[in-house]
C-alpha cells in the first residue's frame, strides 16, 4: 500500500513510492539539472530518504561530483529506458529528490512559494521569470558546512 506519492521510468521497470509528502521543491538552474533534464531547469520536490522505496527494480547510478559543491551526486536512473528518477546526494545523505515528471500525477505536487525555492539562478538563461515572494539563491542555500544563505525575495516578477 503507497504511503506517499507514487512514480515509475518510462518502461515502468523501476517505480517507487515517496513514503510521504516532500518536505520542499527546490528548482535548480545548475548546469547539472540543466544537462540532465534538457531542460532551463529541474523542479525537484525533496524527500526523507528513510521513508522512500523503490518498490519494482532497483535503478542504476550514475556518480558525479557537484561543480558547486564538490560533493558527489548520485543519479538514479532505469538501465532499460533511461529515465532519470531521483538524484541523491553526498552532501544530504538523508535526502533524496526526484524528477517530478516521473510522478504518475506531477500535479499533486503545488508549487508555492512557501514550499519551494529557486537555487542557481545565476546560471540561469537570460530571460528566465524569477516568481515574487519565493526564496531566491544565486548558487546553493547553504554553505558547504551547512550554515544557511540569506535569500533574495522579490515582490514582484523579476527576469533574470
Amino acid at each position: 500500500m503507497s504511503t506517499g506519492l507514487t512514480g515509475s521510468c518510462l518502461c515502468g521497470k523501476v517505480t517507487y513510492d515517496t513514503g510521504s509528502d516532500p518536505l520542499w521543491i527546490t528548482i535548480c538552474y545548475c548546469k547539472y539539472c540543466q544537462r540532465a533534464t534538457g531542460s532551463d531547469r529541474m523542479i525537484e520536490p525533496v524527500f526523507e530518504r528513510h521513508h522512500f522505496n523503490f518498490t519494482a527494480a532497483s535503478p542504476a547510478v550514475f556518480t558525479q561530483p557537484s561543480d558547486g559543491s564538490g560533493k558527489d551526486i548520485h543519479a538514479h536512473f532505469c538501465s532499460d529506458c533511461g529515465t532519470k528518477l531521483a538524484l541523491t546526494f553526498e552532501r544530504w545523505p538523508d535526502k533524496i529528490g526526484i524528477y517530478i515528471g516521473t510522478l504518475d500525477d506531477p500535479s499533486r505536487i503545488s508549487v508555492k512559494p512557501e514550499n519551494s525555492k529557486h537555487i542557481f539562478v545565476s546560471e540561469a538563461p537570460s530571460g528566465t521569470l524569477l516568481p515574487p515572494n519565493v526564496k531566491i539563491y544565486q548558487r546553493h542555500a547553504a554553505e558547504n558546512d551547512g550554515t544557511p544563505i540569506e535569500p533574495t525575495v522579490y515582490s514582484k516578477p523579476v527576469i533574470k
